[in-house]
């Protein structure tokens, strides 16, 4: 639905390297993505890299994302180990971490609530970039934005990382791609065009009109014909700030339903990375995905 208004455009392969970060942090990305091409794991650099490729905003980041497959991190996490590298799985629904001593990489596989997965798709759209002088990909505009809808906590929120990532690709953004991404989280995906229609009034076009017009539909018809037994969602959003809701108010944890459906799907497909120790601690609160 992008508006052919001008010829789309490949991204060129830039750097995608952010602010000066230490020798030691560096060289273990550099090493990591090293191994990777080495043995072809297919994967793609997200967080402050993917950020910098498509829109140009330089952001330190303490580690590195790179998204893959849940098959892909179970494959990959055992060869890590033997090419010296210290892995540990911190949420098998979404998260493993590969350590050198206090620098890091995250191997992630999707959201931390279950409800986002990467497939195979995400990779074969990534686009090619160069990190830390290492020729690689970078997830495609739309699979970055997908990624980060739900990054909606207290601590963190990446709703202006969205508004520039759309202000930035236009017009070759693909929005029937990222309405495939979002799905039946469609209005999550509105809430964040409606911030970056606020934000950038004069560019609302930058979201074409017949996705404006899809998607308000979509709502003024859920508006007149509610669901009287729809689920609670807030827990999806944020699980702390929707705590007293499950906790004190009785309502669903719809979370713990799509995590506990989501590690039953792994465990079937045979793909939960548990030839490592799980750490028994979950992901960093603040993080939910890139």
């Amino acid at each position: 639905m992008a508006e052919p208004s001008k010829p789309e455009e490949t991204l060129p392969v830039t750097s995608s390297m952010p602010m000066d970060i230490p020798e030691k942090q560096a060289t273990l990305f550099q090493e990591v993505l090293l191994v990777l091409e080495e043995k072809h794991f297919r994967y793609a650099v997200s967080g402050a890299f993917a950020l910098r490729q498509h829109t140009g905003i330089c952001r330190f980041t303490k580690d590195l994302d790179l998204f893959m497959t849940a098959s892909t991190s179970r494959e990959m996490l055992p060869y890590l180990e033997r090419r010296g590298f210290a892995c540990e799985v911190r949420d098998p629904v979404w998260l493993a971490k590969v350590h050198k001593g206090e620098f890091f990489v995250d191997l992630i596989t999707g959201m931390s609530n279950g409800v986002v997965v990467v497939e195979d798709s995400w990779i074969d759209r990534a686009q090619p970039a160069v990190v830390h002088g290492v020729e690689t990909r970078v997830l495609a505009a739309e699979e970055l934005v997908a990624s980060k809808i739900f990054v909606a906590k207290r601590e963190r929120f990446d709703g202006a990382d969205i508004a520039h990532i759309i202000y930035s690709t236009y017009p070759s953004f693909d929005w029937d791609r990222e309405l495939q991404l979002a799905g039946e989280h469609w209005e999550m995906l509105l809430w964040s065009l409606l911030l970056f229609r606020y934000v950038y009034p004069a560019q609302t076009h930058y979201v074409p009109a017949a996705v404006w017009h899809r998607l308000l539909q979509r709502l003024k018809g859920e508006i007149a014909k509610p669901h009287p037994q729809a689920s609670f969602r807030g827990s999806l959003v944020d699980e702390n700030m929707f705590a007293i809701d499950v906790n004190e108010w009785g309502l669903a944890n719809l979370l713990e339903e799509t995590r506990k459906s989501r590690m039953e799907e792994l465990e079937r497909s045979g793909n939960p990375p548990a030839s490592l120790p799980e750490s028994p601690d979950s992901a960093p609160p603040e993080r939910q995905s890139a």
